[in-house]
């Protein structure tokens, strides 16, 4: 057979799907008692990768094979329930479900008339997000890779919002000769929004940076006196603490002067769709652009960030693309790239849809208050321990130590990564050595917490003798 027939032949004949199935099942069940991390054998075993590009066509059921036995336990264990490193969330069943069936779909999401589908998905979730996150109802989403992305498209349409009202066209004149614009920014503000800033060409040197309060927030007093040239950049879940700016009055501040606010709130923001933790985003509707991410805080699938942009004038102009073969339905139905940077992108936003969908508003007010619970309960049983809980649990964040030297904070914290009981992260608090917690998987049980706790104690032992 040529390959083509090949290939042709395992489509229909299923075998290899049923093999990956298998294996999927087999890394699922595993996944709550496994080692969170690799152990070092796993990652050496990860040299059975490298080879010399192969000359030829590969046997498709031994390629699987190679990455279930060498794969699968060089691979972090973040869908279980003690994965606590970064802010990764879990998956939900039925998101990983749909992804499975959507990924046989193969979408190409740039058209409407490439997938009519997910343009209609696309349109849902957007009017859901607006109702559940309580956002103006002329409010558009694009769906974009991360959060990463979503920054970067927000403080595009501020770019084009703001030149446009100074009478200055930037898509054709560009950034010479261009009146400034000032970005307005907290001192933890997250790397994402930096990154965004140097790429669009703003420069790092030109932010206006506003210092914060002993949680991370921005203090509203020592705000600079804004103007229709601002960019004022806000965040809804530090990275470290967890803590939420103060919204309501810099965002009324910055409308009376005609500036942009952009909410930064990767996994904060879904704060803003419970009842028991809203008050925490309390005034972030008045701010003009959000972005913030489904894998993260609503567990999806990995690759799924979120723009929400009140303008859509000033986002779709921004975010540009023509092209004589783009054949459009734009202005009746929707057409994805006409609002993220991307014009190809795979159907991610139906997985959102899925979660949406599956859970409801009061399960995303269970999921979310839950992951909360969950940062308490590790914080207060740490106290008990004789740790020092750095932050006001406020939503999912924790930071402790096991003492004020920075490196017995470290040596511990090794140790606990070692393990293989759970996997946690190192920062920086006001200037410390801290350990980083992130609760963010559906998957952690109260015992997971317990058990993480026991490992934390076993480590200092270890450690420091006691």
């Amino acid at each position: 057979m040529n390959l083509r027939e090949t290939m042709l032949a395992e489509q229909q004949l299923k075998a290899l799907f049923e093999q990956a199935k298998g294996y999927a099942f087999e890394y699922a069940e595993a996944i709550a008692d496994r080692a969170v991390f690799p152990t070092p054998q796993a990652i050496a075993d990860l040299e059975q990768f490298v080879e010399a590009m192969p000359g030829h066509p590969g046997d498709a059921s031994s390629i699987l094979q190679q990455l279930h036995d060498y794969g699968s336990p060089a691979s972090v264990a973040q869908t279980g329930g003690r994965y606590f490193g970064f802010v990764n969330g879990g998956i939900i069943p039925v998101t990983l479900a749909t992804k499975w069936l959507t990924d046989f779909w193969d979408q190409n999401t740039a058209l409407q008339l490439m997938s009519p589908i997910t343009s209609k998905l696309e349109e849902v979730c957007q009017r859901w997000l607006q109702q559940l996150l309580g956002l103006p109802d002329t409010t558009v989403a694009g769906f974009v890779s991360g959060t990463s992305s979503a920054i970067f498209c927000g403080l595009a349409a501020a770019r084009l919002r703001i030149y446009g009202n100074h009478g200055w066209d930037f898509n054709q004149q560009g950034h010479n000769g261009a009146p400034p614009i000032r970005i307005i920014a907290g001192r933890h503000t997250h790397g994402a929004v930096i990154k965004a800033i140097a790429l669009l060409g703003f420069g790092l040197d030109n932010i206006e940076w506003v210092e914060g309060d002993d949680q991370g927030r921005i203090d509203q007093n020592q705000m600079p006196e804004l103007d229709a040239t601002c960019i004022v950049i806000l965040q809804a879940g530090n990275v470290n603490s967890g803590a939420f700016d103060p919204f309501d009055q810099i965002c009324d501040n910055a409308n009376a002067a005609g500036a942009w606010v952009h909410i930064d709130g990767a996994f904060g923001l879904w704060a803003g769709g419970t009842e028991r933790l809203k008050h925490l985003t309390q005034g972030m509707e008045k701010a003009h652009s959000w972005s913030l991410d489904g894998h993260k805080t609503l567990n999806t699938p990995y690759d799924s960030g979120i723009l929400l942009c009140r303008d859509k004038e000033a986002l779709v102009t921004a975010l540009q693309a023509s092209g004589a073969y783009l054949t459009s339905n734009y202005g009746e139905q929707r057409d994805g790239m006409m609002y993220t940077p991307e014009m190809s992108r795979r159907a991610r936003a139906i997985e959102l849809w899925a979660a949406l969908k599956y859970l409801g508003k009061s399960g995303v007010d269970e999921l979310v208050y839950g992951l909360h619970q969950r940062a308490v309960q590790f914080a207060d049983e740490l106290k008990q321990a004789n740790f020092t809980v750095h932050n006001d649990v406020v939503f999912n964040q924790v930071i402790v130590s096991p003492s004020d030297n920075d490196g017995t904070t470290m040596a511990v914290l090794e140790q606990i990564q070692s393990s293989g009981e759970c996997w946690v992260g190192s920062s920086v608090w006001q200037g410390n050595k801290v350990i980083r917690i992130s609760v963010c998987s559906w998957m952690t049980s109260p015992e997971d917490i317990s058990r993480s706790v026991r490992a934390f104690i076993h480590a200092r032992e270890l450690i420091c003798g006691k």
